[in-house]
């Protein structure tokens, strides 16, 4: 039987994160938890919105977002990003972001989503800066960035990068402290935004990265017929690191699965798509899909 992926999510309040389906299943993902998928057909686009595609568009197996051009333009049109909702009534928060030394971003996410964006994101560390209006959050956004010198994005390549040899806590909670301060020093703001105290949310413990082994391999696409398995070690964002039977450590971005019909793997079938910084790697697998 074929699953459809719908997507990785932290849930409020949870200490682990889960794989989506359609149809409304979940699979927590524990540490230490096997899994193992192969993937069949071809993949199809997602929709938007909701809404399937029209055309049940085949997609590329290397695209994060699993929507072809139309379902992509959108989905967009009626995002935060666009900027096309600036009377959503809704209140949301200036973050600070932290991936690794020197990699540090701000953004801004809904109030009522928490800390929701940044589990999704992969960020090790964050603070909160401010909460107002939509569009007083955007513009004090910009303010930081410009002047802060950081940026709204950070490839998810190099967040991976750096995971395996992150400072401690105090280091970690430092950088992102001393932005702060001259984040809160700044003139400019937008005055309908209210200023948040400095406290560092580190996510470290809750991704599994204390102790995460360099990564041997990421997966780049997968392809009808390959096959990812391994025990979980570590999911951060939307990555999962899978230790295989052959002792390599995979990374695989779980936005790559969606749109595929998914079955269990074989026993032994091992790691047989195309990868990233090492050759294919036998896995492990259990009963079902997950």
């Amino acid at each position: 039987m074929a699953w459809r992926c719908a997507g990785l999510s932290w849930p409020r309040g949870a200490r682990t994160a889960v794989l989506a389906w359609e149809g409304g299943r979940v699979s927590p993902l524990t540490p230490g938890k096997e899994l193992g998928f192969r993937a069949e057909g071809q993949r199809r686009c997602v929709g938007a919105r909701g809404n399937p595609c029209p055309l049940v568009a085949v997609v590329s197996g290397r695209a994060t977002g699993a929507r072809c051009a139309e379902c992509a333009r959108l989905d967009r049109a009626h995002s935060v990003a666009a900027d096309t909702m600036a009377d959503d009534p809704r209140t949301y928060r200036v973050y600070l972001a932290w991936f690794g030394p020197g990699m540090v971003k701000v953004g801004i996410t809904a109030e009522e989503r928490g800390p929701a964006r940044l589990l999704e994101q992969g960020a090790v560390v964050f603070s909160w800066l401010g909460r107002g209006p939509l569009m007083a959050a955007r513009r004090t956004e910009e303010l930081l960035r410009s002047a802060l010198g950081v940026p709204d994005r950070i490839p998810y390549a190099d967040k991976r990068a750096v995971r395996a040899a992150l400072p401690g806590a105090a280091e970690r909670a430092a950088e992102v402290e001393e932005l702060h301060r001259r984040a809160v020093g700044l003139t400019g703001w937008a005055e309908s935004l209210e200023r948040i105290g400095f406290e560092a949310v580190d996510h470290a413990g809750v991704f599994g990265l204390d102790g995460l082994p360099a990564a041997t391999g990421v997966v780049r696409e997968l392809v009808d017929g390959g096959v990812v398995a391994g025990r979980l070690v570590a999911a951060a964002g939307p990555d999962l690191h899978l230790r295989t039977a052959g002792d390599g450590l995979v990374v695989l971005d779980t936005r790559l699965m969606t749109g595929w019909a998914l079955v269990g793997s074989d026993l032994g079938a091992g790691v047989t798509v195309p990868l990233a910084g090492m050759g294919s790697a036998p896995g492990s697998v259990q009963d079902g899909l997950f």
